[in-house]
């Protein structure tokens, strides 16, 4: 049976911001744990392009911007 939080968009894109950002946090801890600059970029980066999702997924909820109106 789904539930009525299952059915508002909202509560999926906060759980989905939510672990977004605990994957953003982690890759950000680690860039000081490792010793390539390489995979430092890369850990860098990859947190970077997250978090413009999580953004878009800010966006979404705000509906401010014209894609989500």
């Amino acid at each position: 049976m789904t539930s009525e939080a299952d059915c508002d968009p909202r509560h999926h894109t906060t759980k989905m911001k939510a672990r977004l950002q605990e994957t953003i946090d982690h890759l950000r801890e680690d860039v000081e744990k490792v010793d390539e600059p390489q995979l430092k970029a890369m850990f860098e980066t990859a947190a970077e392009v997250l978090n413009g999702l999580r953004t878009a997924f800010s966006h979404y909820e705000q509906k401010n911007e014209p894609a989500w109106r």
